[in-house]
């Protein structure tokens, strides 16, 4: 897993709440690996119209916020469904971190596990932040994952909360195989020790 320190990049507004994991990737493409071109079912009902063409009026079909890394929601972002599908898909589009005033447990939970960075703000804080890069279009926000702070297009600074477990691992780029694989010294000593006191057993 790509470790997550920090990041200053265009950012989108996306204004709809309760954006669920169905919008972020419909459940019919659930079945498809992921590979080349997994990216464009990002969004997908809503980025494209039926016939294939882009909504132009979806936010990452704009130009200004087509290369956007992060992106700056409304209330309760990821919910709905478990699927971690709804990561894979804005990790390979390109996002890396969400901010909103909340997320779906589960959704927040799979950012964290995949690399991806939610942050969560206070409603006013996002409200202000969207109408910034309204304002601005293809405006920057920045990130700092140590110092757990967020910097909007004026400058100003948003400190958010985070657990410390989440924290280290992300700023380790650490998955669960990750973290473990840091003790593999200490997990072949023990096997080791084990085999020569209760040979046995082996």
């Amino acid at each position: 897993m790509e470790a997550f320190t920090t990041l200053t990049a265009v950012a989108a507004p996306l204004d709809m709440a309760n954006v669920d994991t169905d919008k972020i990737i419909p459940g019919r493409f659930l079945r498809k690996l992921r590979g080349p071109g997994y990216d464009k079912l990002a969004f997908h009902d809503i980025r494209f119209n039926a016939d294939g063409s882009e909504n132009p009026d979806f936010v990452l079909n704009k130009a200004p916020y087509r290369n956007a890394k992060i992106i700056v929601a409304a209330t309760n972002f990821g919910c709905g469904s478990s699927r971690e599908a709804a990561v894979y898909v804005m990790y390979d589009f390109g996002i890396r971190a969400v901010i909103a005033p909340s997320f779906g447990d589960i959704h927040y939970g799979n950012e964290l596990q995949n690399g991806m960075l939610p942050v969560v703000l206070p409603d006013d804080v996002c409200a202000k932040l969207r109408a910034q890069l309204h304002a601005k279009p293809g405006a920057e926000i920045g990130i700092d994952l140590d110092a757990q702070k967020v910097t909007g297009p004026g400058g100003a600074q948003y400190a958010f909360e985070i657990d410390a477990n989440s924290k280290e691992r992300l700023l380790k780029g650490l998955d669960d195989i990750g973290l473990v694989m840091q003790y593999s010294k200490d997990i072949e000593a023990f096997e080791q020790r084990h085999r020569e006191e209760m040979p046995w057993l082996a």
